[in-house]
């Protein structure tokens, strides 16, 4: 029996950030799992940070205000999952109709509305008006500009796009990666552990190549 696997990763964000080798555990990870996940939704704290920030009015968010808005959108990718209905997707069909090539397998996922909830008490939202805002960047849950990628199929409600402007956050997480590694800053902790020094420049160098991957699509 055939299943797929699908991942939700969260990446950092330096307005949150608890440790100052999180790039290198982005890189690592998603080398390590590039492999062996079917789809994976990307989730950008710094995008999730800035939707709490200018949405829902909390000055400084916590953990518990990403996660909070993060279990939302988990909750809206799956319900098609756990309640019945005539359109309703399984993890197959996210992987058959988001999916043009294995390693172009990071759907751009994007939710409204984010209102307070003594907002929603009074402001009253039709379907046009939520999909729409579905289209405005400010909603992605990735932070990329859209208008300069190509979207692979088309998307919908809780919208989720494969788009090749999600290259751009590889491109930052690959630069902080680089920052650091260049200095090779704290590697002597992960050496100590067990890892070899290699292992950081497989998991770049692959990082690298799925960034080519996307500009190799976005030209076809």
């Amino acid at each position: 029996i055939s299943c797929s696997i699908v991942y939700f990763s969260i990446y950092p964000a330096p307005q949150v950030s608890t440790a100052v080798v999180e790039p290198y555990n982005s890189i690592l990870t998603t080398h390590t799992t590039l492999e062996h996940s079917d789809c994976s939704f990307m989730v950008d704290n710094e995008a999730i940070y800035d939707i709490c920030r200018r949405n829902l009015d909390i000055e400084r968010p916590s953990y518990v205000n990403l996660n909070r808005l993060i279990a939302q959108i988990v909750s809206s990718i799956t319900a098609s999952l756990r309640f019945d209905g005539a359109l309703n997707v399984d993890l197959t069909e996210f992987q058959t109709n988001l999916v043009p090539y294995p390693r172009i397998h990071f759907p751009l996922a994007t939710y409204a509305p984010v209102i307070s909830s003594e907002k929603a008490y009074h402001e009253q939202l039709s379907v046009a008006d939520i999909t729409t805002t579905c289209f405005e960047p400010h909603n992605q849950m990735v932070k990329c500009d859209p208008r300069r990628g190509k979207y692979m199929v088309h998307r919908a409600v809780c919208m989720l796009s494969n788009t090749t402007a999600i290259a751009e956050a590889w491109a930052r997480l690959d630069h902080k990666f680089d920052l650091m590694y260049s200095k090779r800053a704290f590697v002597h902790w992960y050496v100590g552990e067990g890892m070899e020094e290699g292992e950081f420049t497989e998991a770049r160098e692959d990082l690298a190549a799925l960034e080519r991957d996307y500009d190799e699509v976005k030209i076809i």
